[in-house]
């Protein structure tokens, strides 16, 4: 009976497996502590400063930018709204803005 090694979780970033001294959580997967950084800012994450959405990592600030509330009272500013479609960001949703004059 050969030697088999006890099969090991994969990091949900890079694929290869986490032991248990360098696992973070997240997500409901386990990253190495070098792949548990933020999808935009690269930011190193803790547990205290970590958002997800659909399956990649950001830090609070990014997650707000990217998927928090826009409009009047949000941070637009001078009391205008902003045609901002959120592109510095990575937003491709709605790219084509529908209240756009014609």
């Amino acid at each position: 009976m050969p030697f088999k090694p006890p099969e090991c979780s994969k990091c949900q970033k890079c694929g290869k497996s986490v032991y248990a001294a360098e696992e973070m959580l997240a997500a409901g997967g386990k990253f190495h502590k070098g792949c548990f950084k933020c999808g935009l800012c690269h930011k190193r994450l803790d547990s205290t400063n970590v958002g997800e959405h659909g399956g990649e990592l950001f830090c609070k600030q990014c997650y707000g930018r990217k998927f928090g509330p826009k409009g009047y009272g949000f941070g637009g500013g001078a009391g205008a709204l902003s045609m901002d479609t959120g592109a510095h960001v990575g937003n491709t949703e709605g790219a084509a803005m529908a209240n756009k004059p014609s």
